[in-house]
């Protein structure tokens, strides 16, 4: 009876001894809680890591879930990424860690001594949490919950670019659309407006309207840029932003948070309405952007 239990205890020990040298996925694995939801989280991972390499390879087979492949100091990592949201503003985040082409070796010497993998990845880690960290004191976003899109009559100009460059665009279109607008005398009826038709969440690429909403008339101009539309009155998960625009899908993911954690039916295509003109500067803290997604 003993032997049989020796061996079983054998088996089971070698078993484990196997798996962990040739079936573990990964050779390290860090977890903090992050104090935000898992869209920001994503898009800092994804700015980071061009910092760390700028040849990195990212694949996203969800919002949650993210591959990534670093290059530091001529070793080749893998990291894979996973976000669990635990409340409405905090997340906790799991970095699996694997050396490509030294992993066998890591394992095994992690079992006797602090490797230089384990102080590399626990430095590169650091490195990504400070700056997280500080991108989160940068902005903020207020949930306002259910609330209604007033729609509005509107010149717009479609654009089609990524949620980093989407302020960019706007800000290379301004001067076409104001000037358009005052030159020919079109009354305002309210702050500019970004309308997101498209949203593809894996590839983070977007079509939008960039908007100057109007008054509807029947003499409105013709141009081969700018059209005309009327966005309609749109029940709406809403959430105020304050921070550089450059940033505003942070109240994107917050409200696609909500949304999932409150079980209500959204359509993933944001409005963004600025409340206030960045060409004037001052503390981007200030700068407020009130973003609403439509309920189904």
């Amino acid at each position: 009876m003993k032997k049989k239990i020796g061996l079983f205890i054998l088996l089971i020990g070698l078993g484990t001894l196997i798996w962990y040298l040739f079936i573990k996925p990964y050779d390290y694995l860090v977890t903090f809680k992050a104090n935000t939801f898992p869209g920001t989280i994503n898009q800092t991972i994804k700015l980071w890591g061009k910092i760390v390499d700028p040849n990195s390879k990212i694949t996203q087979s969800e919002l949650q879930n993210i591959s990534q492949e670093l290059t530091i100091n001529d070793t080749t990592y893998y990291y894979k990424w996973k976000l669990q949201p635990l409340t409405d503003s905090t997340s906790k985040v799991k970095i699996y860690v694997k050396d490509v082409d030294h992993s066998l070796s890591n394992k095994i010497k992690i079992l006797f001594s602090e490797t230089d993998f384990e102080k590399t990845t626990k430095r590169t880690l650091l490195e990504f949490h400070e700056k997280l960290t500080d991108h989160l004191k940068r902005f903020e976003v207020k949930i306002i919950g259910i609330d209604t899109f007033a729609g509005t009559y509107c010149a717009y100009i479609p654009i089609k670019t990524t949620q980093l460059q989407k302020a960019k665009a706007m800000k290379q279109n301004y001067s076409l659309l104001s000037g358009f607008v005052a030159s020919n005398n079109i009354e305002l009826n309210g702050t500019p407006m970004a309308e997101i038709t498209k949203w593809d969440i894996s590839t983070d690429s977007i079509h939008y309207n960039f908007c100057y909403p109007i008054i509807k008339s029947d003499s409105l101009p013709e141009h081969n840029l700018i059209k005309y539309k009327q966005l309609s009155i749109t029940p709406s998960l809403k959430a105020n932003y304050n921070g550089n625009y450059i940033t505003s899908d942070r109240g994107w993911y917050s409200l696609l948070n909500y949304a999932e954690k409150s079980k209500i039916e959204i359509i993933p295509k944001p409005i963004e309405v600025y409340n206030n003109n960045p060409n004037m500067g001052g503390d981007e803290l200030y700068w407020k952007t009130e973003v609403f997604v439509p309920i189904k």
